[in-house]
C-alpha cells in the first residue's frame, strides 16, 4: 500500500534539557529534509520555560526558514493562574498555530485555526467533530488507542488531518505534584531542576528489580519506547494523515530518516527497526496499544505487518 503521503511531525521535546542544546538540537532538525511539521514549546512544567525561551524566535526562524510547518504547543496541565496567563498569552499573541494540550487553551482557540495534541481526550468521532467546527484542524490522536479505534474516529471526522504517535516513551499520565523531585529527596516548590540530570528521564523500577515506567517531572511516562513501523500501511489505509516522532535522547534525524525510508520502500521495517535499535539502544520497544494489547508489547515487524485497519 501506498505510504508516501504520510507527513513526519516532530513533537515537543518532553524533556528539560539545556537551552542552548535545545536550541542547537532543533537547529539539526531544520536541517533534516525528512521532517515536514514541528510543534515545540513546555508542555510538562511551566517552570521549565525559562530554559528555553531566550531561543523561541531563533528556533522558529530557522525552521520556517527550512520549509517547516511550525506551531507550539500549550501546556498539558493548566493548575495556577502564572500558567493560565501563559496559556492567554501564547493563544494571543503566537505568531504560529497552536496546539491546544489542555481543555483551558481550547476555551481561548475556540474559532482559531489550531491543532489538538495528545493530552487532549479524543476517543470518538463526534469528539473530532465538534473540535473541527470549533477551528481544529490536526489531531494527533492519544496513543493509548488501537488501530480499530484510530479507524473508526477518522471515518466519523471525515475531512480533518490526523496524527499518530510513532515514536517515543508514551506519555501516560500528569500531576500536580512532581514524583521525580520526590525521587531526588526534593520538593515541587524547590525542585532544583533536578529532572535536568535526566535528559531521558528517570527509570522506576518496581521492588523486584523489573523495569517499569519513566519518570519526566511531573509526567509519567511509559519504559518503552513505542515504534510504529510496519504499522505505516494500516495507519495510511486508516485515513491517517501524520506520524508524530517524540524527541527522545538521540539522532532525531536518523529517526526520521529510518521512518521516511520505511514509508517510502527504500528499507524493509525489520531493517528499519534495526537501524533505530542503533541509534536508540538499550531502549526497549513496544507497540502493544496500537495491536490492542498490553502497551507494553513488541508485535514483531514480519506480525505488525499483517495488520489492516478495521
Amino acid at each position: 500500500m501506498d505510504t508516501t503521503k504520510l507527513k513526519i511531525t516532530l513533537g515537543p521535546v518532553p524533556y528539560l534539557w539545556d537551552g542552548a542544546a535545545w536550541r542547537d538540537f532543533y537547529f539539526r532538525i531544520a536541517d533534516c529534509a525528512w521532517i515536514d511539521a514541528v510543534t515545540l514549546g513546555e508542555v510538562v512544567c511551566s517552570k521549565r520555560i525559562h530554559f528555553t525561551q531566550p531561543f523561541i524566535d531563533s528556533v522558529t526562524a530557522r525552521l520556517v526558514g527550512a520549509g517547516k510547518a511550525v506551531a507550539l504547543a500549550s501546556i498539558a496541565m493548566v493548575t495556577l493562574e502564572r500558567e493560565a496567563l501563559l496559556t492567554r498569552r501564547l493563544v494571543e499573541a503566537s505568531a504560529w498555530p497552536v496546539e491546544a494540550n489542555d481543555l483551558s487553551a481550547l476555551g481561548r482557540l475556540a474559532g482559531k485555526p489550531h491543532l489538538v495534541g495528545p493530552f487532549v481526550n479524543v476517543y470518538n468521532g463526534a469528539t473530532a467533530r465538534i473540535l473541527a467546527a470549533r477551528g481544529a484542524t490536526r489531531i494527533c490522536l492519544g496513543p493509548e488507542l488501537p488501530l480499530s479505534s484510530v479507524a473508526e474516529i477518522i471515518r466519523d471526522a471525515p475531512g480533518m488531518d490526523f496524527e499518530v504517535f510513532a515514536f517515543g516513551r508514551l506519555p501516560l499520565a500528569i500531576s500536580a505534584r512532581c514524583a521525580h523531585a520526590r525521587a531526588k529527596g526534593h520538593s515541587k516548590d524547590n525542585c532544583q531542576f533536578v529532572c535536568q540530570d535526566d535528559p531521558d528521564g528517570l527509570a522506576v523500577d518496581t521492588l523486584d528489580g523489573q523495569s517499569f515506567l519513566t519518570l519526566n517531572g511531573v509526567q509519567t511516562m511509559s519504559h518503552t519506547c513505542q515504534v510504529l513501523l510496519a504499522e505505516l500501511p494500516a495507519l495510511r489505509g486508516a485515513g491517517v494523515t501524520h506520524i508524530r516522532l517524540s524527541p527522545q535522547h538521540c539522532d532525531m534525524a536518523a529517526v526520521a530518516e529510518v521512518f521516511a525510508d520505511v514509508r517510502d520502500g527504500r528499507i524493509d521495517p525489520a531493517e528499519g527497526e534495526a537501524r533505530l535499535r542503533s541509534i536508540y539502544p538499550d531502549v526497549p520497544f513496544s507497540n502493544g496499544f496500537h495491536h490492542g494489547t498490553v502497551g507494553a508489547d513488541w508485535v514483531p515487524p514480519a506480525l505488525a505487518a499483517q495488520q489492516v485497519p478495521a
